[in-house]
């Protein structure tokens, strides 16, 4: 059982060597993407039929963005996060940090993260068609899926999305109250003119990374994955309660 006070600690440890930095891919993070009337019945036919002229030419600048936004977080998004994420992973575990964008980019990974990502993302959105809460759930169950990716991104789609439910399993509520106790420093941001909450986001980054360290090491002692799966070298790694040599 991971213990959420230390996961903070741990966090602001990291911090201290690279807030900034950890700020500006915070940022990064942040634009990756992560993480729509009637008239009245005395007008004429030709006044309604241009009203909708009108309203259909609004319908489609809406459409035309909306499939921007969507195309952007696709083909730019997904790498930018993960690339991030793959930012904290290594700072986390006091490695080096250097490459993390080029490696999300590079042709390799690019298509095994545009295709798991997509993917969670479909499923997240079918499951909220049912109704909210089964969407916020799976949210979570998949909340683990960049950092996987981060690791591996040739994983597989399915691999990578059951991996990263089993290792939420019994930790989801947990994640919950996790982030629950960042609403403080958010709300604080906020009396900032909403600008702090962008200098609370490396802190709440720093430590969800090192909850993927702890569910990785769990995932790999329990059997549900090993070191070649996360393609996890045999580097040394920063020994304590959460850090081992693999």
């Amino acid at each position: 059982m991971w213990d959420r006070a230390e996961l903070k600690t741990k966090a602001k440890e990291v911090l201290k060597e690279k807030y900034w930095k950890s700020f500006l891919i915070s940022l990064v993070l942040l634009l990756s993407g992560a993480d729509g009337s009637g008239g009245s019945s005395g007008r004429d036919a030709g006044e309604k039929v241009s009203e909708w002229v009108d309203f259909s030419e609004y319908i489609i600048i809406i459409v035309a963005f909306v499939i921007l936004v969507i195309a952007y977080r696709i083909l730019i998004g997904y790498s930018l996060e993960i690339g991030s994420r793959k930012f904290f992973i290594q700072s986390a575990q006091y490695k080096k940090d250097a490459g993390c964008y080029s490696f999300a980019f590079a042709s390799e990974n690019f298509r095994g993260i545009i295709s798991t990502m997509l993917l969670k993302d479909i499923y997240v959105f079918l499951w909220s068609l049912l109704l909210i809460i089964p969407g916020i759930i799976k949210s979570y169950a998949y909340r683990m899926v960049p950092y996987i990716l981060a690791d591996n991104p040739n994983l597989g789609a399915d691999n990578a999305i059951t991996l990263s439910s089993k290792m939420m399993d019994g930790n989801k509520f947990d994640l919950f109250v996790l982030q629950l106790s960042f609403l403080g420093w958010y709300l604080l941001g906020l009396l900032a003119l909403g600008v702090g909450i962008l200098f609370v986001n490396p802190y709440y980054n720093a430590a969800e990374a090192q909850l993927y360290l702890v569910l990785r090491k769990t995932a790999i002692d329990l059997g549900y994955c090993t070191n070649e799966d996360l393609a996890l070298d045999n580097d040394y790694i920063r020994h304590d309660d959460y850090y081992w040599e693999e």
